[in-house]
């Protein structure tokens, strides 16, 4: 099945259509955020004379940062759409530059990683849980690792029965016609912010303090709306506890080197881990 069947069968959400709608966001500030945030979870000053791929590279923010910071970058994504954002982001910072590649590849085909080879540090934040076979997918990502390389990933975290019913949340906005889609997103905006806005008012005395300045409370350069619509509409969708992962990467010779939990809650569980010299 293609990308385009999956998209019109109402089985895959278009993550790169909204991505282009971040591009418009993006700043100096925002790049330079991510490029913090990529030091701080690695642990390191620099990433000069590393190699970095990038799986799912989404808008290109983080292939940027990765760039700027010196490393040699190979980026690629599943949905056209992002490989254009990507490719956008390179052609507006490094026109004509042999150090970083994009292309369009799938996670889940063996033969095109074999292609790649092996890097210092594999990246992929919140994209192989919407795969449509995540275990297969971060086995397939943990190959890509160097010995001595770091994996840096977030999951999904699973809540259970909760997990479950933000399944249906995602078909049913997938299924509705694009006109109608703010049905689904709307009340799920509401649910997901209504807490935040309050005590923006309450504590700072500043409605919407909190969204306005997401990009720098999440430390990652992202928007607020785009990382709403991403988890409404984001299918395929599968979870994992932390354990599960965790105990995945130790029996592959990985050591876990960073955690940063959802504390149970809706969102992204992420890990930094490093593979055995051996």
């Amino acid at each position: 099945m293609t990308f385009k069947s999956e998209v019109t069968q109402g089985t895959r959400f278009e993550f790169g259509k909204n991505w282009s709608q971040f591009l418009r966001l993006l700043n100096e500030d925002r790049v330079k955020l991510a490029e913090e945030s990529l030091l701080r979870l690695l642990e390191v000053d620099t990433l000069e004379n590393k190699t970095f791929l990038d799986i799912g590279s989404g808008s290109g923010l983080y292939s940027l940062a990765a760039r700027r910071l010196g490393a040699k970058v190979h980026s690629f994504d599943y949905d056209p759409q992002s490989v254009s954002c990507t490719s956008e982001l390179k052609k507006r910072y490094f026109a004509d530059d042999d150090d970083w590649n994009v292309e369009s590849g799938d996670i889940l085909n063996k033969e095109y990683l074999k292609k790649l080879g092996r890097f210092d540090i594999v990246y992929s934040w919140g994209v192989l849980h919407h795969t449509g076979d995540m275990w297969n997918a971060i086995n397939n990502s943990s190959q890509c690792v160097k010995n001595g390389g770091q994996f840096y990933l977030s999951i999904y975290n699973d809540q259970g029965g909760k997990s479950k019913r933000i399944l249906i949340i995602k078909k049913l906005y997938n299924a509705f016609p694009n006109g109608l889609k703010w049905i689904i997103w709307m009340p799920m905006l509401v649910k997901l912010w209504w807490r935040n806005t309050v005590r923006d008012l309450i504590q700072e005395g500043k409605l919407f303090s909190t969204w306005r300045n997401y990009a720098q409370v999440e430390a990652r350069g992202m928007s607020a709306f785009t990382d709403v619509i991403d988890w409404v509409g984001g299918l395929p969708f599968e979870v994992a506890k932390p354990e599960e992962i965790f105990d995945f990467f130790v029996q592959r010779g990985f050591k876990l080197k960073k955690l940063k939990t959802c504390g149970g809650g809706i969102g992204c569980n992420e890990f930094v881990f490093k593979k055995s010299t051996e």
